[in-house]
């Protein structure tokens, strides 16, 4: 038999939808059934809620079965539950104004860095509430596809070559802290190979906050969880894909489990299924 978990927590673009403009009638109908038999539904993403099933997530559902929808969204910004069939912001990690100013200074000057130095144009986009998105690749469009594509590591790692940037992805990723201790901030910068995203929280924080709900509400262990993503892989020794920051010192017991087809290394305990969005549909219908 196989074995039933008490919470799923789980990446949208890419795990559970192909795209934010994709039909969501199929991952509805797959959690509607665990819903109802009171498991606990956790979509933790990058992305806001306007981009979840269009803004409109909880008019697919009962006010019984929101009961048991969680979402983390934003990397590690808001966690959400619902109450009466409304959405409740239960937990953030919002800056104010002066340090979400910093982070925005600290993104320009990792773009003017990589100008300067590497002759490595890029841009940013600064609308997000915690973070900024730094696009590596700006002649690379994913449409509406926004999750890694399976040539973006080579891609990436052919432009960094070709720019000198020293020591790769973590070079980039150096660059970033350091700017950050110029203003005094603990940054903690990811990258999904197109984009290099540079904030003070990561989805570590969303699986943590929820996790720690969970525990406190339902007396629920990490080893009655089980965390999907698409994005794992690694992209250079010892850095891994956004998905990987499910994996944190309070949910390691957990069990990981990625849907990607791109070939690499996982971190420690992720065990690759490939199949995609199918894939985890097949794993919610299974779970009933």
């Amino acid at each position: 038999m196989k074995k039933k978990y008490k919470a799923i927590f789980f990446d949208w673009d890419g795990t559970a939808v192909l795209s934010r403009k994709a039909p969501v009638e199929d991952i509805v109908a797959a959690m509607r059934p665990l819903l109802d038999e009171k498991v606990n539904l956790v979509i933790v993403s990058g992305t806001t809620i306007e981009n979840i099933a269009g803004g409109k997530l909880a008019e697919y559902f009962t006010e019984e079965q929101l009961n048991y929808l969680y979402l983390g969204l934003g990397r590690g910004t808001f966690n959400y539950r619902y109450e009466n069939g409304q959405e409740l912001v239960f937990s953030d990690m919002l800056p104010d104004e002066k340090l979400l100013a910093d982070i925005h200074r600290i993104c320009f000057d990792i773009h003017m860095e990589l100008l300067e130095k590497y002759g490595l144009n890029t841009d940013i986009v600064f609308s997000r509430p915690n973070y900024c998105k730094i696009d590596l690749m700006v002649a690379n469009q994913r449409g509406d596809n926004l999750f890694m594509q399976e040539n973006e590591l080579d891609m990436l790692k052919d432009c960094l070559k070709k720019h000198g940037v020293e020591n790769g992805l973590q070079g980039l990723l150096d660059i970033s802290v350091a700017a950050g201790a110029k203003y005094g901030i603990q940054v903690k910068p990811t990258c999904d190979a197109k984009y290099l995203e540079v904030g003070i929280s990561s989805k570590s924080d969303n699986v943590d906050q929820i996790l720690g709900y969970l525990q406190e509400k339902y007396e629920i262990s990490a080893e009655e969880c089980s965390f999907w993503g698409d994005e794992y892989v690694g992209i250079e020794e010892g850095i891994y894909g956004s998905d990987s920051f499910m994996r944190t010192d309070k949910t390691k017991s957990g069990y990981f489990f990625d849907v990607s087809e791109v070939p690499g290394k996982r971190p420690e305990g992720v065990e690759q299924l490939g199949g995609g969005v199918d894939r985890f549909l097949g794993f919610l219908k299974e779970q009933v």
